[in-house]
């Protein structure tokens, strides 16, 4: 090995070499027993003394209290024979007139245009369930009646 380092001799070469192989041994030795001690139980299944049967159990919760039902009033009746109240009295005295009615005006109603005639009559052949062309046939002759 005089290429590598020339200032280290063989022998101290082949102490650190034997520190290194020792330190090797005990680390791998340490990394065995500590995979063996905690290969019996994974951490996230650790049970509480007593077992898995032994935990507190949660109780359910309870509903809350029902509200109280709402007063129920009854109301006053009015009787057939008991007077109005005050504000419904006529005070002042009416005059009661005798007139004759009114002419009654009678006006003629419109008769609704072509297009209004057309579109209903449409509509009634919709809803009675006919096919277009019987509808357009219906409304012809509905329109022009």
């Amino acid at each position: 090995m005089p290429g590598i380092n020339p200032g280290m001799t063989n022998e101290r070469s082949d102490a650190i070499g034997s520190v290194m192989r020792a330190i090797e041994i005990i680390g791998c030795a340490l990394g065995l027993i500590a995979t063996i001690a905690l290969s019996g139980v994974a951490h996230a299944q650790v049970f509480p003394p007593g077992g898995i049967n032994n935990q507190p159990v949660i109780p359910y919760p309870t509903a809350p209290a029902a509200p109280p039902p709402p007063p129920i009033t009854v109301p006053k009746v009015p009787q057939m024979n008991s007077p109005p109240p005050f504000a419904l009295r006529n005070t002042t005295p009416g005059y009661v007139t005798q007139d004759t009615p009114p002419e009654p005006v009678l006006k003629r109603s419109r008769r609704p245009s072509f297009s209004e005639r057309v579109a209903r009559c449409l509509d009634d052949g919709a809803a009675w369930g006919m096919n277009p062309n019987h509808r357009a046939a219906y409304s012809r002759q509905c329109a022009n009646q």
